[in-house]
This record gives structure tokens, sequence and C-alpha cells, in this order.
């Protein structure tokens, strides 16, 4: 009885309240309208195409997975390949020039200088297919494709320990989240597309039901890429504390600038974001984690992280020094000749001390040996600190990846081979492979002295020298020093190798059966080499033409 009469003054004050402020809305509304209006954004949905025809194959096998037996699951891996292929064809059309999306109204959206542009009035956008970004969409998606073709043959002999449906929704996942993470152009995007391409790989390191290196491997994993994710974040909060931005182009205009109040703030956030990238990269010493991951992991996903793992790092590290933070490159430029520095030297000592007969040594020697690779591209990177044309810097590095990206993921798909019959995977298992897959030995032979940088790969020869020539017109001579120093001791571990296929085996020789899915990896690796060997030039004039 009481609430009725306090009920009915609350009820008129309402409707007073909204019959006075009736007109004003009224007046209101065409400026709102117009404003919400000018916030729409278009998409343009081919610029996005490759990542998101990899996101939408993975939930389709998820969904498909519910309702296939299990003796059809093997569709969903040839299912995953042809959205692969599909999602790298969708390249062909972004060719004809720069597009990007998600711009800040009033930037324009559609064709033109994308938001890292060196040249003209730069946009701020969060997604650009520019020439670097289809570059490493290339690689990225070219890298999964191989890695999904060895897969099909790994799911079929470990059905029972490794669910299929889940492996490949977390596969493709993962590539779709490293296929945004080039286009990204703003802090949020970037870091966002760093864990949807690191998150499922957790997964797919630990995926093995009930083996303990598996779940180690993937524990070790995790926790390192946490660290560099709660580092980076911290890092990206204070830079957009500093500029009050999140767009890469405006944060390159802003830092400069910044007040004198918040400049210890902008310099503590561009350290604590470049140590994040460092993370993802592998650089020494933040790389205890490779050795372990790739042992534990299945053969696929080792080969994947190798690759794909490898340009996601690279590619967000290039865009938050050349196209971020310009401005410090007096800082960032010596930090990553440092961290090359020690990379190359640290990963090569440790290939070089892995012992021929120890279990799965081959696998841990490619390990050591990517951690070595990732020095040789960190050199190009510090020299663009250096460097008056940084595009020409950046391009020796995306020309070196994609020499690796081929000749490493065919390292990879000849030690499935040899896995088959020899689950320990050791170096020695290697001997007299001539003898029994004369064609097999001669590829691996092939992808080992290109990573080596001696003929007949003369992809690896000339990726290294341009990397040297990187380094020498940076001014960076000790570093090149230190460069030619690790190569020679590559030469000796991936020689011992190479020499090992050809001596005569010992005991019973086993010859080893390979699928049509791991040939064809097989073939697309040596034939994207021997490609790449025969007109070397052909690349770095592709990886560095126009990047941003």
């Amino acid at each position: 009885m009481s609430a009725q009469p306090l009920a009915q003054p609350l009820a008129e004050a309402a409707a007073s309240l909204a019959s006075s402020a009736h007109p004003l809305a009224q007046q209101l509304g065409h400026p709102l309208a117009a404003s919400a209006a000018s916030l729409v954004q278009s998409v343009d949905w081919l610029a996005v195409a490759p990542p998101l025809i990899a996101a939408v194959v993975a939930l389709g096998v998820l969904v498909a997975d519910l309702f296939l037996p299990e003796s059809r699951k093997n569709v969903l891996g040839w299912i995953s390949v042809a959205g692969l292929a599909a999602a790298a064809l969708m390249l062909l059309p972004l060719l004809d020039g720069d597009r990007a999306t998600f711009c800040l109204t009033g930037n324009g959206t559609g064709t033109g200088a994308g938001p890292g542009s060196l040249t003209g009035a730069p946009r701020a956008c969060s997604y650009t297919a520019d020439h670097f970004t289809l570059v490493i969409q290339l690689l990225v998606l070219g890298g999964a494709l191989l890695a999904a073709l060895l897969s099909i043959t790994t799911l079929d002999d470990d059905r029972r320990r490794v669910p299929s449906g889940e492996f490949w929704f977390l596969l493709l996942s993962a590539t779709a989240g490293a296929a945004l993470l080039p286009a990204a152009r703003d802090l949020a995007t970037l870091i966002v597309a760093l864990e949807v391409a690191s998150l499922p790989a957790f997964a797919l390191v630990g995926i093995r039901h009930g083996d303990r290196r598996s779940a180690e491997a993937a524990l070790k994993f995790f926790l390192s890429s946490v660290t560099a994710t709660a580092v980076s974040l911290m890092g990206v909060s204070f830079v957009y504390a500093s500029t009050g931005t999140l767009y890469l182009t405006q944060v390159a205009q802003r830092l400069p600038d910044t007040p004198g109040q918040l400049h210890t703030l902008a310099q503590t956030g561009v350290v604590l974001t470049l140590i994040g990238f460092a993370f993802k990269t592998a650089a020494v010493p933040f790389h205890f984690w490779v050795p372990d991951t790739y042992v534990g992991a299945p053969l696929p996903v080792a080969a994947y992280l190798s690759v794909v793992g490898k340009a996601v790092g690279f590619s967000g590290l290039i865009l938050v020094t050349v196209v971020a933070f310009p401005s410090y490159a007096d800082v960032w430029g010596p930090a990553l000749a440092v961290l090359a520095a020690l990379t190359m030297t640290v990963g090569n000592v440790g290939a070089l001390r892995q012992q021929a007969t120890r279990a799965r040594s081959a696998v841990r020697l490619l390990a050591w040996s990517s951690v070595g690779q990732a020095g040789y591209l960190l050199v190009p990177i510090a020299a663009a600190g250096y460097a008056k044309d940084a595009q020409k810097a950046i391009g020796s590095t995306v020309a070196y990846a994609l020499m690796y990206a081929a000749v490493n993921l065919g390292a990879f798909a000849v030690a499935a081979v040899v896995g088959r019959g020899r689950a320990g995977n050791r170096i020695s298992d290697y001997r007299g492979l001539y003898a029994t897959n004369p064609v097999t030995a001669l590829l691996m032979a092939f992808f080992l002295l290109c990573l080596a940088g001696l003929p007949p790969g003369i992809i690896g020869l000339f990726a290294k020298v341009t990397v040297f020539s990187a380094a020498v017109g940076a001014g960076l001579g000790w570093l090149a020093v230190v460069m030619a120093v690790n190569v020679v001791i590559a030469l000796f571990y991936y020689l011992r190798w190479t020499a090992l296929l050809f001596r005569a085996p010992e005991g019973e020789t086993v010859r080893h059966r390979i699928p049509a899915p791991l040939t064809a990896a097989i073939a697309l690796a040596g034939v994207a080499g021997v490609a790449l060997s025969g007109a070397p030039q052909l690349v770095l004039r592709f990886a560095s033409t126009g990047l941003f």
C-alpha cells in the first residue's frame, strides 16, 4: 500500500523527462545519424579472403568431424589441404595493387598506398594487403599446406592417439591467425593475430594422448609463449598510453613528439614490445623451449612451427620495428644485432653438439639448426636500423625466409619418411639412405646443402650472400664476421649428415615405403628449391619490391 504513492510520482517524473528529451533528441537526431553512418566501415572481402578461407574451413572441418564415421576421418585431411590451397590461390587477385580495409573514417579504403607506405600520406587501417603481406601469406599458407600433407600420413599411422577433427581444426585455426598477422597494421590486431596463431599451436604440440614427452613439450611452449604475450601486452599498453593510438603509422608519427613526462614510458613500451616478439622468434636467450618442443611434438607440427611459427614472429617483429618504431632505430638496431650474433652462435653450436646415435637426434639437430637460421634472419632486420633503405634490408630477410621455408620443410618431410621405419629417428638411421631410397637421399642432400649455403643449393648460397651484404652495407662489419664464422660451423654438421646418406649401410637395409601425401610434400619442396636455385634473383626482387 505504501509503495503505490511513491511509484506514481516516479512514473510521472520519468514521463516528463522523456517528453522534455524528445525535442532535443529530434534536434540532434540528424547529426547523430550522420555520425553513426560515417562510422560504418565497408569490408574488402577480397583482401581478407586468405585468412578468412582458412578460418571458415577450420569451422567446417570441426562440424564435419561430428558426423563422419571413424573410417572416413581421412577425408578431413584432404578437405583441409583443399582449403589451404584455395586460400593460397586467393592471393593471385591481390597482386594488382595494395588493398586496405577497416580504416579510420576519412582515411579511405580500397587500393592505393598502404598504411605502412614510405611514400605518400599513410593511412590508418587495421588490415592491409600490400606486397609484404602477400609474400608472408604465401610463405604461411604454402608452409601450412606442406605440413598438412605430412600430417595426413602421420594421422593415418597414429590415429588412436591423435584425434583427426581436433587436429585439423587446430592446424587451420593457427594458420588463419598466422595469415592475418602480416596484414595487421594496428597493435591490437597484431597481438590478437599473434595469439590466434599461438594458442592452437600449444594444443597441437601436446595433442598425442598418453605421450609424456608431448605433454612436457606443450607445457614448455605454453609457459614461454604466455610470458612473451604478457611482456608484449605490457609494452603495447605503455606505447598506447604514450601516443594515444594503436595504429602503427600513427604510433610512428607520434613517438618522436612524446611529451617529456611520458618519454620514459614510451621507451619502456618499445623495449618490452621488442622483447615479447624476440620470444616468438626463438632468439637467444628466449630459445630454450625450441629443442624440447620440436622433439616432443608430432613431426608435422615441428615442421609447421619451424617455418610458419618463425614467419609469424619475424613478420610481427618487422612491423613493430620498421613501421611502428622507426624513430627508435638507435635502440632496436644494436639490440637486434647483438641478438642475431648470439642466436646464430648458440644455435649452430647446439646443432654441432648433437650425437648421431642419440634418440631423435635428427629432429633435435633440425631444431637447433632452426635457432641458428633465426639468427641469420635477424641480421637484415638489425641492418634496417642502420641502413638508409630499410625496405631493401627487410627484403633480404623475406627472401631468406622463403628459401628457408622450402628446404627446411623438405628436410622435415624426409625425416618423416625415415621415422616411419626407424622410430628413434637418429642421424645414424640415415646412413645408406641412398642405397634404399636414392631419390629421397638426393633430395635430402640438396635440402641440407641449401641450408648450408653450398652448390647445387644455389638459393641457399644466394640467400646467405644477400644477408651478408645487408650487414656490410649497414656498416655492421663485426656482425658479418660473426655470421661468416657461424656459416663455417654449420657447414660441418650439414656436410657430416649429407655424407652419411651415401655411405655403405650397416646391417640389414630398410626400404622406406613413401605414401602419396608424403611423396607430394617432398616433391613440392624439391621443385620449389630447384626452381628457386635456378632463378635466385627473382626471389630477392619479388621479396623486396614495394614491401610497405
